[in-house]
């Protein structure tokens, strides 16, 4: 009967994510959750960091998820990672070579974008126009695995999380290079607008993310 089958789901949740938490480490986080709480159910949306500050601020999410500094005025934010954004070429580009590496320098050679939609791609361009520089942009792609298979293709060369980039260099062929900008390490961040205002189930579900970040440091 489709009424009880309703009546079995105790509760929802709604998370607003940056983009590598949505294709990063909230699968791995999410599949274990909810085998756990099977009576939950949960949306992951992608948003940019203001978009999911205005969220837990308005109440249209539950939890939000960002990279970077976050400024919302009477919100619980929890540090619970840090990730560094790195450049990824193929192994024979110029730059592979190079132990670490200003991001103006990469400014000379075709760069793989992220969508518009996605907070990486909103922050570098933000970076670029701010230095009053160009971003030679070959092709924006949907996500990190896409962009590190360009980048092996010898398309271009990409910016992105060391977390995705190792997972990736994994099957493919990518040299990483470390940013040497203070903006390349990236505090990972829950937002809410209170813990204790959660329901139990809710913050069952911070604890994972909090305690299951791949790259957690120290």
């Amino acid at each position: 009967d489709m009424q009880q089958y309703n009546n079995g789901i105790k509760g929802h949740i709604r998370i607003f994510a940056n983009t590598t938490a949505v294709t990063e480490f909230m699968p791995e986080v999410l599949g274990d959750f909810l085998a756990r709480h099977p009576q939950v159910n949960v949306a992951l949306e992608e948003r940019l960091n203001q978009d999911i500050v205005r969220g837990i601020q308005e109440g249209t999410a539950d939890i939000g998820i960002a990279a970077g500094p976050v400024q919302g005025q009477g919100l619980e934010i929890i540090n619970f990672s840090t990730d560094r954004l790195v450049l990824a070429t193929a192994p024979g580009h110029p730059l592979a070579a190079s132990g670490s590496i200003s991001f103006d320098e990469t400014l000379a050679y075709p760069h793989i974008g992220l969508h518009e939609g996605s907070t990486l791609w909103h922050f570098l361009s933000g970076i670029v126009s701010g230095s009053g520089q160009r971003l030679q942009l070959r092709i924006q792609v949907r996500g990190f695995e896409a962009m590190c298979r360009m980048v092996e293709a010898k398309v271009g060369i990409g910016i992105l999380p060391q977390s995705a980039a190792l997972r990736h260099s994994r099957t493919m062929k990518l040299s990483l290079v470390e940013l040497t900008e203070p903006w390349a390490v990236r505090e990972r961040s829950v937002v809410v607008q209170s813990l204790e205002g959660l329901p139990h189930y809710a913050r069952a579900l911070v604890d994972v993310i909090c305690n299951t970040a791949p790259e957690r440091q120290g």
